[in-house]
């Protein structure tokens, strides 16, 4: 600004006023001040100003597992839109599952002020945040709860999903059925092999701990893990697949063999109508999943001081693929 108002020939307060968009300025002293802007190629400082006048900062962060997954991607999408039509703009970080990594992005975020927080969390301790909450800083946690904290939450009816699901594999007839997840630690594959497991319990089903696998990370183990089963003396006649990543593992494998297992998999995914393989799919809405937390920041953000309230979001079952062939729900 000093060197704007050097060039314009006008005090540091006219230039402030000017470039604020303050009534009262000369015409001919303000389109100086403008072209000195625009020859120095002067950028306002919104954080500095913020912080000077104790203002917002009119940016929100969110911290998402991956974005190269459709489920963050869309998140991220959801939540930006929001923020734009507030005229604030949403810095996006991705943990990658790392909580060291998550703890210092939150840490980062929090020194940047800015005015509230959208977290995917990936660790199980959020207690550092609790300075930042207590001064007045609103967090809203979706798809997974914090740890050690009291804050906002958004979640997915994992367990009753999972449930509903696996009645209706164990409905078609289906008693050994392999549960595909991507790690026990990960909040959402608790509830969802919980679900499972609730379901064959009040089915009189047996349970076999050897069709439970745990660290299927990606679709090219998804597809070593059902071609070692289905392999076995005594293969499943159905699979269960907790996300949408091992779910594309599991139909290559299953399509390549001819197979005739059932499959039911959580989340939908783009193209599943598509894919050459009958499936039922556990579905929701991701959309209304960040809308609904990026609203209820906002509302924080604008003082409301009520409670911290969860919100559990519904999901449904779908038939996919491009058979006739019925999912287990029927």
């Amino acid at each position: 600004m000093a060197d704007v108002a050097a060039r314009a020939g006008v005090s540091l307060k006219t230039v402030s006023r000017v470039v604020n968009d303050a009534p009262y300025v000369q015409r001919e002293v303000a389109e100086r001040v403008l072209a000195a802007v625009a020859e120095l190629g002067f950028r306002r400082n919104h954080l500095a100003s913020s912080l000077r006048s104790g203002q917002a900062t009119a940016t929100v962060g969110l911290l998402i597992e991956e974005i190269a997954n459709p489920f963050y991607a869309t998140i991220a999408g959801a939540a930006a839109e929001i923020a734009r039509q507030r005229d604030t703009m949403l810095i996006i970080a991705s943990s990658e599952e790392d909580p060291a990594r998550e703890q210092q992005l939150l840490r980062d975020l929090c020194a940047r002020r800015v005015d509230g927080l959208l977290v995917v969390p990936a660790g199980h301790d959020h207690s550092f945040l609790r300075v930042e909450v207590e001064q007045g800083t609103p967090v809203v946690f979706l798809d997974r709860p914090p740890g050690n904290l009291r804050a906002d939450t958004v979640l997915l009816d994992n367990r009753g999903g999972a449930r509903d699901g696996v009645r209706g594999l164990v409905a078609a007839g289906h008693r050994r059925i392999a549960v595909l997840l991507d790690s026990i630690g990960v909040y959402t594959m608790r509830e969802r092999l919980d679900g499972a497991q609730d379901a064959l319990v009040e089915a009189g089903a047996p349970y076999d701990d050897r069709l439970v696998r745990d660290g299927v990370r990606d679709p090219s183990a998804a597809g070593r893990v059902v071609a070692e089963l289905l392999d076995r003396p005594d293969p499943p006649t159905a699979f269960f697949s907790l996300n949408n990543r091992i779910t594309l593992g599991v139909i290559e494998e299953l399509h390549r063999r001819g197979s005739d297992a059932a499959l039911l998999a959580f989340d939908d995914f783009e193209l599943a109508r598509l894919v050459p393989y009958p499936l039922t799919v556990i579905a929701y809405d991701t959309r209304t999943l960040a809308r609904t937390a990026t609203e209820l920041l906002f509302r924080r953000i604008d003082g409301d001081r009520s409670w911290p309230r969860t919100v559990v979001l519904p999901t449904e079952l779908v038939a996919r693929g491009l058979t006739s062939r019925p999912g287990p729900n029927g």
